[in-house]
């Protein structure tokens, strides 16, 4: 069994915000398998699902950011889903809007959700992807990563949540070397 995990917020006030990313490529994948995330486990909304015969489930940790870890190893516990076999997705101020970057593994690099995952499964050897949300040196962290984004940013924004969505199907299926070759886009 596979896990893909999308970070976010819950809540009407933090929807559609950068901090949401995470969210915005859970929905996209499920409109594009024609599911819901809706049932309630695992301090986390969950749908169960295959794709391509993989059985795969599909996550929005309802733990607040910071919390991630607290459902995700409740989800991995359970099911006993291998380190291996988990795909955490989320925000990344570091890349500019339109980029996705995919990594087999690696530091938190300041996430504080991913912070909490890692302190959690006790490794950093699992794969992410992450969403570019760009900065700007004149709003504070806290500030910018909880806006909207920018009209001018959407398109790029938009490209970056199909591009992130598409990787994610393509995972499961594909070694996840395969996976960043196809995806990591210079």
């Amino acid at each position: 069994m596979k896990l893909i995990a999308g970070l976010g917020n819950p809540g009407k006030e933090y929807e559609n915000t950068r901090h949401n990313s995470g969210f915005c490529v859970m929905d996209a994948i499920a409109k594009e398998l024609h599911v819901d995330i809706t049932q309630k486990k695992f301090k986390s909304f969950i749908c169960m699902t295959r794709i391509q015969g993989e059985q795969v489930l599909l996550m929005k940790p309802q733990t607040y950011m910071n919390n991630s870890g607290e459902a995700i190893i409740e989800a991995v516990k359970f099911y006993h889903i291998d380190v291996k076999d988990i795909l955490i997705i989320y925000d990344d101020l570091d890349l500019p809007v339109g980029k996705i970057r995919l990594r087999e593994k690696g530091s938190a690099g300041g996430q504080n959700g991913m912070k909490n995952i890692i302190a959690h499964l006790h490794t950093q050897e699992f794969k992410r992807i992450r969403v570019g949300i760009g900065k700007d040196s004149r709003v504070p962290v806290i500030d910018w990563v909880l806006g909207k984004i920018r009209k001018e940013d959407r398109e790029d924004y938009e490209k970056a949540i199909a591009l992130a969505k598409d990787a994610a199907i393509y995972s499961v299926t594909h070694t996840f070397m395969d996976t960043m070759s196809h995806f990591n886009v210079k």
